[in-house]
């Protein structure tokens, strides 16, 4: 069985914008992954991306540069 732990989780009003999100931490080697939205999450897209929580910043740093809209960021246990 798969480990629980805390991950940084960004929702988006969009399916482009998710898609932009996984090509720009591809391109500055940022782990995480494209996933379904959490239930308890609002996304428009459905689409959320998945990023290691001690990467927040980075995240949110590289998504502000690249002017890429989100809708929320949010740490969860997944």
């Amino acid at each position: 069985m798969r480990q629980r732990q805390r991950r940084a989780v960004v929702t988006f009003h969009t399916t482009a914008e998710a898609m932009a999100t996984e090509k720009l931490c591809k391109a500055k080697d940022l782990a995480g992954k494209l996933i379904s939205a959490p239930r308890s999450l609002s996304a428009d897209c459905g689409i959320a991306w998945s990023a290691p929580v001690e990467l927040r910043e980075a995240l949110v740093r590289a998504l502000e540069e690249a002017q890429i809209e989100f809708d929320g960021l949010y740490e969860l246990t997944l």
